[in-house]
């Protein structure tokens, strides 16, 4: 009866938390970027990165961008962010050091 009471405290604990805190960004670069019916497809970004030279480990949506981890064509091991509409680069970091920012 006791272990049964912990758990269920436990368990309400855990999914209220859960509830209560939204999906946060990293905080890095967002994007304001309109619906995603207006954007182009991640595959178009790593295409054309891919044509600049990037290899592209993964990408995903963070904040409104489009976020890339990957190796640029200098060799540097990177988090990228681009603008899902125009696929501008916004920012490119390496271990916490900023390599470019968009100004």
């Amino acid at each position: 009866m006791k272990y049964s009471v912990i758990t269920a405290a436990a368990t309400a604990l855990i999914a209220t938390a859960g509830l209560s805190s939204p999906a946060l960004a990293t905080g890095k670069m967002s994007c304001e970027a309109g619906p995603q019916s207006g954007w182009k497809t991640q595959d178009e970004l790593k295409a054309d990165l891919v044509k600049k030279g990037w290899t592209i480990k993964k990408s995903k949506i963070d904040g409104g961008c489009y976020e890339v981890y990957g190796t640029t064509p200098e060799g540097d091991r990177v988090e990228a962010y681009f603008h899902p509409v125009s696929l501008e680069k916004l920012l490119v970091s390496r271990r916490g050091e900023i390599l470019f920012r968009k100004q």
